[in-house]
């Protein structure tokens, strides 16, 4: 039977005075619901409401959700949002009630930032759904490719990208959400200036530190917003044979991906997790399964690079140049990690025309439903 059917029989079954579901048996019925259908089934009674809080804490989590957003290359820029939630195994499209009004191309930082930045205006979101767009000056040094981040959920960093011989490549700005204004700072480290850009450096935000990481060479700096002092270097590429990576925060830890091999013949994708105070402690936390790998690759016949959003315990893994399908890793335990595969439900050759494809995740739960009930979601039949 369909999981929309049971919850349909059992809030049919609710409203009568013959038939009464014990809690038990509602948070067994709810494990199977989409998250977004549970919303409405916690507004049924009292008693629903806490058999879906039940089940959400002790049966069946929310799990982080990848979130796709395309936006078209042509007038009028129309930007629209995909999500695959793994808890319910189901894509789903999002419907904003107020479009995103178009400034540039958008981009995305550190998996869970969103933002268009042009000479006129910085415009960003750090909300799950991204509902809320801020509109502020832009820096004061014109940058083409910046690396963008935001640190203690109110520092914005603005770093490199710089193109103007009047303006540092390295210049380090930061925008301040609480007191709405700029700061400028100590730049770069001029070891990187001939990659101080988002398409050679990956990025990682922690709670109090941004790390930034050369993609082909596994150098990497910190940044503390708060004292504006740059650390590093920490070499992270203990394996010689990795020619590409990326870092991402899962929940506390630092995770990079490797890609091993070369770019014509790539024999192997890893996770390693990074701690210490100088980043020493380095454990590898798993290899992609082979028949995986395979899916991730599709038909390109040359890998130059990867992608990975990460959020909570999951590493969610994308071939930028052939998106057709996307690997999770999920960290269960220490020593252990679970890998599953999703083929990409917005990708196809008809939607990659004019389009760019910006990937996300975000922690999103029943209370961020319930703040954006004006948004309607629609389940994708893949």
């Amino acid at each position: 039977m369909a999981k929309d059917q049971r919850l349909q029989m059992t809030a049919e079954a609710a409203q009568g005075e013959e038939v009464v579901f014990h809690g038990d048996i509602l948070e067994t019925i709810f494990c199977h619901v989409p998250l977004v259908h549970l919303l409405q089934a916690s507004h049924v009674s009292k008693s629903w409401n806490r058999a879906v809080s039940s089940s959400l804490r002790h049966f069946n989590r929310p799990k982080p959700w990848l979130i796709l957003h395309t936006q078209r290359s042509r007038p009028p820029y129309s930007i629209s949002a995909h999500a695959y939630d793994p808890r319910s195994n189901l894509w789903l499209q999002i419907h904003h009630h107020t479009p995103i009004k178009y400034v540039s191309d958008l981009r995305s930082a550190h998996s869970t930032l969103l933002y268009m930045l042009s000479p006129m205006k910085f415009s960003f979101s750090l909300d799950p759904l991204h509902l809320t767009w801020h509109h502020v000056d832009p820096p004061l040094a014109w940058r083409v490719d910046p690396i963008v981040a935001v640190v203690d959920s109110h520092h914005v960093i603005v770093a490199g990208g710089g193109c103007d011989f009047e303006d540092d490549p390295l210049a380090v700005e930061i925008y301040n959400l609480e007191t709405r204004s700029w700061d400028t700072c100590r730049s770069m480290p001029t070891v990187i200036r001939d990659s101080a850009a988002s398409t050679s450096l990956s990025i990682a935000a922690g709670k109090s530190k941004m790390f930034v990481m050369e993609k082909s060479s596994g150098v990497a700096y910190s940044f503390n917003p708060n004292s504006k002092i740059w650390c590093g270097p920490y070499d992270l590429c203990s394996d010689r044979d990795v020619y590409f990576s990326v870092i991402g925060f899962c929940g506390d830890r630092l995770v990079m991906a490797g890609l091993i091999g070369e770019p014509e013949k790539v024999t192997d994708i890893k996770l390693w997790e990074f701690s210490g105070q100088g980043l020493e402690f380095c454990r590898e936390i798993g290899a992609m399964p082979k028949g995986m790998l395979k899916k991730l690759i599709g038909e390109a016949t040359r890998v130059s690079s990867i992608g990975m959003c990460c959020m909570g315990d999951f590493a969610f893994c994308h071939n930028p140049e052939d998106p057709g399908e996307v690997v999770a890793c999920e960290i269960v335990s220490e020593g252990a990690c679970r890998w599953g595969s999703v083929k990409n439900a917005v990708d196809s050759d008809e939607s990659r025309v004019g389009e760019r494809v910006i990937f996300t995740c975000s922690a999103v739960g029943l209370g961020n439903l319930r703040r954006s009930e004006d948004q309607r979601f629609t389940i994708l039949n893949c």
